[in-house]
């Protein structure tokens, strides 16, 4: 990679040219950011996760801008037209615009009105106006006056003049980045109703004579005014001060204040308003959408992070409950390895309301079961089934609690459900799947598409491609910083580990399948093609607890081991003891066991490990219960004060889940006295919170609440 490139991306990011050269060969090398980032700190100079993933969103950039300009240069070469100086100019270009505006005289064109006007003959007359020394333009236009080529007076040779003239200012890159300049910094999105759509686009009146500067505008607005314009109700435009950005073209070309002047101003007037204006226009609206795209899946993104990140129960013996009214609700048992053990149907709710026989239902599959651990769907009937639960008598104790099911209808109608549970219906495998996210969200909630968790704004407008790489990178993220348990990890959790993907994570679960547990991670490379490459970028992120080799269970990476070996021998004990004894681990001088490639971040971190092998690095997990006497917006009243979950956050604000099946709306203006410009950093999802009801409104299933006076 090119010397510039390097130092421009540690400039931009702030980091160090070493740092960025050697991520990047990492990255080349097929190394992933979560790898990188825990493994090959040495050569980052420990980089975290964004800072890597940055570099390598820059370096994708720089590829993109690289063969973009060899196209050109070809194409360019192919016309027979690449100077020596035109060539150098294009190697020089930095940034993609810069690029396409060298180019633009040079793309392949449609028949414009500038290439008839020269098919005409009239480029002559059109440099003549544009040296400005003619006080008589018109005199020399009759010159130019040809039938047989449709020039029929001096007004039309004038107007084809104007056209190529119009043109050159078009294609000129000073003009354009002029413009470019207007659009930055008095640049506005306006946005009107369509045409006969007033009564039609209702739900967008906000936007009916909306104005505002096109640089500030948030990312929500922005993507509510395009899904308007898409759906055919709101017209957006993007405009500059129009009367400024002709002025400062004038003052770029007009030299002079004669006719010849005239008719280049009326030029750089028919240039703007045809030409320029809707070229940077366009080009604004995709830089207004990318940054808006950007920012809805930053925030898509964060919030799947933290939904992923939900501290699991752990392994235990559940009954998960979908509920229904008219359907009943199904019952599920899973073991403590989320396998199912039974499954039926209970009708406490009307029209069966078969409450006797639905409760003793329930007290003998807990019974039966050594059940520790009940889980409700927060759906339909979810806090009627909750209220039911809560009132039956039980002979042990257990937790009830309600769990979030967004997403489970989904699991259930899909391929990845119909492939572990192909003999039950789409009810039984939603309770499976509410059960089994009770206890451990990230296994269960990585089989469903990020998309259909509810945690997003605006998921559906933004660029597709763009979103799920997004999303596929936190997952990824997520999953090796909890680190797999090798022997009971599904396809779909091991497709996400480091280096693995789907095809290799389908035979592990085969070779699993046919040979029995993984005794080692040295086992790994008896699978079908993992080879040398992929154990290396997997190995530290599986965990094999029922290995001889206590650090199998750990994140210390397998080509770690001989260190930990020479540590262990170094205070006189075997790998386990010295895993056991912190004394033992306090002895040791980290710097005795420096090697050319492996410094002091590397011993740190397996020091670390080595003090909590494989430990969880989710929260701990801990029990909610909504308001018993609350159970649907018929309950609520203004100056409420309830504990909710915090369900969706957004920039303009978060959702939160008080208990009524219609989540609230904590506005961003209402979560702290002062002013807030990102929710994130005062709530966090599945945050448990004390909110004041300000506002509801039944007919639009809308409830407005407050974090401010709530104590």
């Amino acid at each position: 990679m090119e010397n510039k490139y390097v130092l421009q991306i540690a400039n931009e990011l702030g980091v160090r040219d070493f740092q960025v050269l050697n991520t990047i060969t990492l990255i080349k090398e097929g190394a992933t950011v979560p790898f990188i980032a825990r493994y090959r700190k040495e050569m980052t100079g420990s980089l975290d996760e964004v800072q890597i993933a940055a570099i390598r969103e820059r370096y994708e950039k720089i590829i993109e801008l690289e063969k973009r300009r060899e196209a050109i240069i070809s194409s360019v070469k192919e016309q027979e037209k690449l100077t020596p100086e035109l060539e150098a100019q294009l190697l020089g270009a930095v940034t993609m615009s810069e690029l396409e505006d060298l180019y633009l005289p040079y793309k392949p064109k449609r028949r414009t009105r500038a290439i008839i006007a020269r098919e005409k003959g009239l480029e002559p007359l059109a440099k003549i106006i544009m040296t400005q020394n003619e006080a008589d333009p018109f005199r020399r236009a009759k010159e130019f006056i040809n039938k047989a080529k449709d020039v029929n007076d001096e007004l039309e040779a004038m107007a084809g003049a104007r056209d190529i003239i119009a043109e050159w200012i078009n294609e000129n890159q000073q003009s354009r980045q002029r413009i470019r300049t207007h659009f930055e910094r008095s640049g506005q999105i306006i946005s009107k109703p369509a045409r006969g759509k007033e009564l039609e686009g209702i739900k967008y009146e906000a936007y009916y004579d909306w104005a505002e500067s096109l640089m500030k505008a948030p990312s929500h607005r922005l993507l509510a005014m395009f899904r308007g314009e898409n759906e055919g109700f709101l017209k957006v435009s993007f405009e500059p001060d129009e009367e400024q950005a002709r002025e400062s073209l004038n003052k770029i070309f007009v030299k002079s204040s004669n006719d010849s002047s005239h008719q280049v101003e009326e030029a750089v007037k028919d240039a703007y308003k045809r030409l320029l204006q809707p070229s940077i226009e366009t080009e604004y609206r995709q830089i207004a959408k990318e940054k808006a795209d950007k920012e809805a899946i930053r925030v898509f993104a964060e919030n799947l992070r933290q939904l992923l990140m939900l501290p699991p129960l752990g392994q235990k013996t559940v009954l998960a409950i979908d509920p229904g009214f008219r359907s009943g609700c199904k019952l599920v048992i899973l073991d403590r390895q989320g396998r199912l053990l039974h499954n039926e149907t209970i009708y406490p709710h009307p029209p069966q309301s078969e409450v006797k026989q639905s409760v003793a239902k329930i007290q003998n599959l807990v019974k039966a079961y050594k059940v520790e651990a009940i889980a409700i769907g927060n759906g339909t009937a979810g806090r009627e089934t909750e209220n039911l639960v809560r009132r039956i008598p039980f002979d042990t104790e257990l937790i009830a609690l309600m769990v979030n099911e967004n997403g489970a209808s989904v699991y259930s109608a899909s391929a990845v459900a119909r492939e572990e549970f192909p003999e039950f219906d789409i009810t039984v495998r939603g309770a499976i799947s509410i059960g089994r996210r009770l206890m451990d969200p990230l296994s269960e909630l990585v089989k469903i598409d990020p998309k259909s968790i509810g945690v997003g704004q605006y998921q559906h407008d933004v660029n597709q491609p763009l979103l799920q790489k997004s999303l596929e990178s936190v997952v990824e993220s997520c999953v090796n910083k909890v680190g797999v348990e090798l022997n009971t990890a599904s396809k779909q959790l091991l497709t996400y580990v480091s280096g693995v993907g789907p095809v290799l994570a389908a035979r592990i679960v085969e070779y699993r399948d046919k040979n029995g547990m993984f005794h080692s991670r040295e086992q790994l490379k008896s699978v079908p093609r993992l080879g040398e490459k992929v154990f290396e970028q997997a190995a530290g992120f599986l965990r094999i607890r029922e290995s001889e080799n206590p650090l199998d269970a750990s994140a210390v990476h397998p080509e770690s081991y001989p260190i930990v070996m020479r540590m262990a021998k170094k205070a006189g004990c075997s790998v386990a003891e010295l895993i056991q004894n912190e004394e033992l681990r306090k002895q040791l001088n980290l710097e005795d066991f420096i090697t050319a490639k492996v410094g002091m971040p590397t011993l740190t971190d397996i020091i670390a490990e080595l003090s909590k092998p494989g430990r969880d690095p989710r929260q701990k997990f801990e029990l909610f219960e909504f308001d018993q006497n609350v159970n649907s917006m018929d309950d609520l009243r203004p100056g409420m004060i309830l504990e909710g979950l915090v369900t969706n956050i957004t920039n303009f604000g978060a959702f939160v889940d008080i208990g009524v099946h219609q989540d609230g709306l904590i506005h961003v203006s209402q979560m702290a006295e002062k002013y807030v410009k990102d929710p994130n950093t005062v709530v966090k999802l599945n945050q448990k919170v004390k909110v004041k009801v300000l506002e509801v409104d039944k007919d639009r299933k809308r409830i407005q609440l407050t974090l401010k006076n709530v104590d």
